[in-house]
């Protein structure tokens, strides 16, 4: 089966690539480095030809609310009629648990190229995911301010990159869902709590306060926001395994 991966050579990418190939599946790995841009449309016909599926995984360069909207819905403008020309049978695309409840500005963009999907009349999959445990020290950062890390109390579930990799590449081999299928991790508990516990298992001595009026690149968190209301597909990876695993990567 011949699958292309927008984004293939990024976090979870280069991952889900590993995954098919292992499977003897033809993946290509398409980027703007590899050939493959989905914003100036170059490569993708090339790329697309004899293709049954396309995950896409592109990812904007900018969080800025315009650029971030701007960004996805050039990417799909260009890729979806791709698609279409080539006869593909199932587009999977990476979206985010929670983008419908939450006025921040990339989920916002994700909604917006949720619905070009939906409506291209290609059978799709999308899958929402919670934050992933690899951003953890980025998401301390963006609270800091001294020594102190301010995080929202509101729910948290993150998932471990392999496992969102593993299922991004299950969902593409399976018939297409046209809906969406969210994905978490197995370990739920308040964000602040998580992120003192990833400070704590690095060795950071920063304080982690529990503040509700702290916000999430931008957004507001609310008690829920920022996990599955429904049934979902959750991870193996909890937070120890992770971290383990990473230390030895590292």
């Amino acid at each position: 089966m011949k699958i292309v991966v927008i984004g293939g050579t990024g976090l979870i990418g280069s991952k889900t690539v590993a995954i098919l190939r292992q499977g003897g599946h033809d993946v290509v790995a398409a980027s703007p480095n590899t050939g493959v841009n989905t914003i100036t449309g170059q490569g993708l016909k090339e790329a697309m030809a004899g293709s049954q599926a396309i995950i896409d995984l592109a990812n904007s360069p900018s969080f800025e609310d315009r650029a971030v909207l701007e960004f996805f819905t050039t990417s799909e403008g260009n890729l979806l009629p791709a698609e279409t020309a080539a006869g593909v049978r199932h587009h999977v695309a990476l979206s985010i648990v929670g983008t419908d409840r939450s006025d921040n500005g990339y989920f916002r963009a994700k909604v917006a190229q949720e619905k070009l999907i939906e409506t291209s009349g290609i059978p799709y999959t999308i899958i929402r995911s919670t934050q992933f445990l690899e951003f953890l020290g980025a998401i301390a950062a963006s609270g800091a301010d001294g020594n102190i890390v301010r995080i929202s109390p509101g729910l948290f579930q993150p998932i471990a990159a392999d496992d969102v990799a593993a299922i991004v590449a299950d969902v593409a081999l399976a018939a297409p869902r046209n809906g969406v299928v969210e994905i978490a991790g197995p370990e739920r508990a308040p964000f602040n709590e998580v992120v003192a516990r990833y400070l704590k298992a690095i060795g950071d001595p920063r304080v982690v306060v529990s503040d509700p009026e702290a916000r999430y690149f931008g957004g507001r968190v609310e008690e829920r926001s920022l996990v599955p209301l429904g049934e979902a597909r959750l991870g193996r990876i909890g937070f120890d395994e992770w971290v383990r695993r990473s230390r030895a990567a590292a």
